[in-house]
C-alpha cells in the first residue's frame, strides 16, 4: 500500500517527524560516517574562505540576533547528469530556511529554480554544526555535512563532495 501524503511528497500522514518542516527526516544524522567526516574535516571561517565574499540573492532579509529564518544557499562538488551543462565545480544556488530546536539545527534548501530540495539535520556544538544531508528529491542520496556558524549572516559548510554554504 502506498502511503498518503499531506502537503508535500516527502511526509506520510500521521508520521512523527524530528524536523520542523514536515518533510522526510535525515536518516541516522549522527552515524559513524558523519562522525568520521567531522573528525577529518575542518572549516576555519577565514576572510579568504570561498563563502566570505557576499553572494546572496536579492530578497533575503538580515534577521539580527538569530540564525533562524531565510537564507540563500549554494553548493558545488556534484554534477547532475540530467541537467545540461552541469559540472562538479559549478555552484547550484537557491533559497533556504533555517530552524533550531534545542541543540539541533535544520536547514531546508532548494536549487534548480526550486525544482530540487534538500535537508540538513545537524547537532550544534558551539559554532560548529555536525550532521547529514538528504536529497529530498532523490532520498537515497545522503552525505555527511559539517558547518561553521561564522556569523548571523554566514554559515560555511562542507559535504563529502564539496561545499554547501549559506549566506544572507
Amino acid at each position: 500500500m502506498k502511503p498518503q501524503y499531506a502537503g508535500n511528497q516527502s511526509s506520510p500522514v500521521g508520521k512523527h517527524r524530528r524536523n520542523p518542516f514536515d518533510v522526510m527526516d535525515v536518516p541516522d544524522p549522527n552515524d559513524q560516517q558523519v562522525q568520521e567526516f567531522a573528525m577529518s574535516t575542518k572549516l576555519e571561517g577565514t576572510t579568504d574562505d570561498e563563502n566570505a565574499k557576499a553572494w546572496v540573492t536579492p530578497g533575503n532579509r538580515n534577521q539580527p540576533g538569530t540564525i533562524e529564518g531565510s537564507w540563500s544557499s549554494r553548493w558545488n562538488g556534484g554534477a547532475d547528469p540530467t541537467i545540461p551543462g552541469d559540472a562538479a565545480d559549478k555552484w547550484k544556488q537557491g533559497q533556504a530556511e533555517v530552524k533550531a530546536d534545542r541543540d539541533r539545527i535544520y536547514l531546508l534548501f532548494d536549487w534548480d529554480d526550486g525544482a530540487r530540495r534538500g535537508l540538513i539535520e545537524a547537532r550544534r556544538e558551539g559554532t560548529r554544526l555536525v550532521g547529514k544531508y538528504i536529497n529530498l528529491t532523490d532520498p537515497k542520496v545522503t552525505r555527511p555535512w559539517i558547518g561553521l556558524i561564522v556569523s548571523k549572516q554566514r554559515i560555511d559548510g562542507r559535504w563529502s563532495g564539496g561545499r554547501l554554504d549559506f549566506r544572507r
